[in-house]
């Protein structure tokens, strides 16, 4: 029997997956293969991804070969994908500070994340860390609510995530060139138990009061029964919509450390060359700075 996890005291609903890290790997929908695949690259190339989480769409990228470095700002979620995946690279750590040198990778990846970040801060982070040419890729499950049965769930558990569209904060942003979007549809298995994690790993679910989150699993169960499938289950249909876009070419930016570094070795280099003793030749000329 699942059990509800303890009502989580976190305030920020994006750090509230942790709590119900099991149920989300359990209860969650993976990715179709093709979508990954289009997202990144047939063959092997290197794939930051970014928010994580269980390692979903993780998976994926492991299947395609590609050498993958999974991050995510949410340790118990990181904890099971590394129980998952034990030989690839992992971080603690968000979008918007990549624990990254810069044009590091050749693509960079989100699975139903994106809409958690401060996207004027992660980015500017994002580009800085892609190779020349590198493609950001961007992916949401989202149940068909076109089905009348799916859509009345959708009302019950929350569709927040269902209109999701990156278009307008990378066209802001500048750093990208072209969206291309492309969608793929596939179906989830869903039974009695199975359907109960996925309730308990959605954020508004999650942050309820543990009474709270007895009386929506209630509710769920009760319209799960109305079609008296039993253990048969139901076929939860999805589309996963996925988009990309290439880095604007054009200069690394640095960063703040780098910036400050440079900064004292040119100030320190300014300061030796003028306390050097003068030879009192033409060449003394030479070191005048037009800066």
């Amino acid at each position: 029997m699942n059990q509800v996890p303890p009502h989580s005291q976190r305030q920020d609903p994006s750090l509230s997956f942790g709590s119900v890290a099991q149920a989300y790997d359990r209860g969650r929908p993976s990715y179709p293969r093709e979508a990954a695949s289009w997202l990144s690259a047939e063959s092997p190339i290197s794939v930051l991804e970014l928010g994580a989480g269980t390692g979903k769409f993780t998976e994926q990228l492991v299947a395609l070969g590609h050498d993958v470095h999974a991050t995510d700002p949410d340790a118990d979620m990181l904890a099971r994908l590394q129980e998952r995946f034990p030989d690839i690279r992992t971080s603690q750590s968000s979008a918007e500070e990549i624990p990254a040198g810069d044009r590091s990778y050749d693509a960079v990846v989100c699975a139903q994340a994106f809409h958690w970040f401060d996207h004027s801060r992660a980015l500017p982070e994002i580009a800085r860390v892609l190779k020349s040419g590198g493609r950001l890729g961007l992916v949401w499950n989202q149940r068909d609510e076109r089905v009348p049965w799916v859509r009345r769930l959708g009302k019950m558990i929350g569709n927040q995530e269902q209109s999701v569209d990156p278009a307008k904060a990378l066209d802001e942003s500048g750093l990208f060139g072209e969206l291309e979007e492309s969608s793929f549809r596939f179906r989830q298995k869903i039974d009695r138990v199975s359907i109960k994690d996925l309730v308990l790993s959605r954020s508004n679910i999650a942050t309820l009061s543990a009474p709270a989150q007895e009386a929506k699993l209630a509710e769920v169960l009760d319209f799960y029964d109305e079609f008296d499938r039993g253990m048969d289950g139901l076929q939860l249909p999805y589309a996963t919509t996925c988009y990309r876009a290439r880095v604007v070419s054009g200069p690394v930016p640095t960063t703040k450390v780098e910036s400050d570094e440079q900064d004292e070795a040119e100030q320190a280099a300014d300061e030796a060359a003028a306390n050097e003793p003068s030879d009192g030749s033409d060449a003394d000329l030479l070191l005048i700075d037009f800066r």
